[in-house]
């Protein structure tokens, strides 16, 4: 019988392979990263076909390790990261461009000219979030202006859109023959095109980007089987999909109005779970949608996105060379006592959460003579957490319910210096669960909830156990002291690009 479910997660910078017992604990993973391709300054990409190799190869790998064979697996689940955008040709299965990150900032004209009639937020009611150059939608109108004849072939149905959930389960459900397009609802709800109430593309976002809904996936829950695998998991049923802050959301249990997440990873995104209401910012947070299981009702969620977090570490060892590898970050931090006097405001692709300034670049601000590399590395550590503080703030307006805990994953929740700093800056108990990688296993869960190998949500609870929590040490006014350093070495980076 089989025991165990597998998890796709195709991160930024690296795709891996999960597999999951039913108490949630981790029994074969594997993992490799892909190229990111920057043809200019501001621009990033991704070649999804190089990204589908890796998730075939992991797949197999993750199997291996684990001595195991795809039948020993119930059901997969898929999670990705969010807003990258892939067009490919249905009859050849072949990417017509390279895939456009995230981080990418080539659309900023093309938001800046849809904000002419109605400002930033002129989507925000329908889709809960403001025009930035983050969002899917914007990115399939850069390359029908971009790259000749793609329109009229997507018109036609002939050119597919997705984020990278709809291309790998195209792909992984027959791709050229058969393959099935859907996304979920948390997927689509970072595209700028999806409509919160409805669950549907909005058609008059639609005509005003310029989008044919003929190469739209159909929207589907985060829970529910979508086909059969094909390929390196021939038989075994896609059952889960989630964009990659929903997954830890669900892989964390934060189920209850109120329970919050962050994610610590190549940005920070921090989810307050709002239930089964859209609640609509007033301070820069984005509404979306938290998760879909089945035929119940969507629940949604409150979103502070932070572009670049471990991103600057990885910034600090391939660009300044000042560490070999990023574990490293936090012995050099800890060679000195504080960041003397030095601040870095990494906004590399524009400042997120609250600000939505995609004209901020970075800013190292307060150096002096006596600043070393131990002072710029605590400094990238403190970026991180000063910027989650101020998404926490923003949070709290919003909700009108204050933090009591943290509940901490991704890679960086191992560097406890930063989970120190981190619960000084927010004055709360920042809590580690044993399982840092809960995106994976929130996929995993979804796809278990869908074919029965969990029955219900509180299966989940009860697999959560703590690992580690920091209590607040450091005196309030120090800390508020530093923050409104903080604060003002981030109006430095405003208005940078003309």
């Amino acid at each position: 019988m089989a025991e165990y479910v597998g998890a796709i997660d195709q991160g930024t910078t690296s795709t891996r392979f999960m597999i999951f017992d039913h108490s949630g604990g981790v029994v074969g993973v594997d993992q490799k990263e892909h190229e990111q391709i920057y043809p200019k300054p501001g621009w990033v990409e991704h070649d999804a076909s190089e990204i589908w190799q890796r998730t075939t190869e992991v797949i197999k790998g993750g199997l291996d390790k684990a001595g195991l064979q795809p039948s020993d697996l119930v059901a997969v689940g898929i999670t990705n990261q969010r807003e990258t955008a892939v067009l490919w040709d249905k009859t050849t299965g072949e990417p017509v461009h390279n895939a456009l990150v995230w981080q990418d900032t080539r659309t900023d004209k093309i938001c800046d000219e849809l904000a002419q009639d109605g400002g930033q937020d002129r989507l925000r009611s329908k889709t809960g979030l403001p025009l930035a150059t983050y969002f899917s939608g914007p990115k399939i109108r850069w390359i029908f202006e971009n790259v000749d004849g793609i329109r009229e072939k997507a018109e036609n149905g002939d050119v597919l859109f997705g984020n990278l959930d709809s291309f790998l389960i195209w792909k992984l459900s027959g791709g050229t023959d058969g393959g099935v397009h859907v996304t979920d609802v948390t997927n689509a709800s970072r595209t700028l095109m999806m409509n919160l109430e409805t669950l549907d593309w909005d058609d008059d976002i639609l005509s005003l980007l310029g989008v044919p809904r003929a190469m739209l996936p159909e929207i589907k829950a985060s829970s529910e089987v979508y086909a059969e695998a094909t390929a390196e998991l021939g038989g075994i049923p896609i059952a889960g999909d989630l964009g990659d802050q929903q997954a830890a959301v669900f892989g964390q249990t934060c189920f209850s109005v109120g329970e919050a997440k962050n994610t610590y990873g190549t940005g920070n995104f921090l989810l307050l779970n709002t239930g089964t209401e859209a609640v609509q910012s007033k301070n820069g947070l984005l509404t979306t949608l938290g998760y879909k299981i089945g035929d119940q009702d969507a629940v949604y969620c409150l979103e502070g996105a932070i572009a670049i977090t471990g991103a600057l570490v990885q910034w600090m060892r391939d660009n300044l060379k000042m560490i070999k590898a990023a574990p490293e970050i936090e012995e050099l931090a800890a060679s000195v006592d504080d960041n003397g006097g030095c601040y870095f405001v990494p906004a590399f692709s524009g400042l997120f959460a609250p600000y939505w300034k995609g004209d901020a670049r970075g800013v190292i601000a307060g150096l002096t003579r006596y600043v070393n590399a131990g002072h710029l590395a605590r400094a990238v550590l403190e970026a991180t957490a000063w910027q989650s503080r101020e998404v926490v703030e923003a949070m709290n307006a919003d909700s009108g319910v204050e933090l009591k805990s943290l509940k901490v994953d991704g890679g960086m929740v191992q560097n406890e210096l930063l989970m120190q700093f981190q619960a000084d800056t927010l004055g709360v108990p920042v809590i580690r669960p044993k399982v840092a990688e809960t995106t994976a296993l929130g996929a995993a869960y979804a796809a278990g909830l869908a074919t029965g190998f969990w029955a219900q949500i509180e299966d989940l609870r009860e697999n959560w156990l703590e690992d580690k929590r920091w209590e607040p040490q450091m005196k309030k006014d120090e800390v508020e002291k530093e923050y409104r350093f903080w604060k003002k070495a981030v109006t430095k980076s405003f208005d940078w690009v003309e």
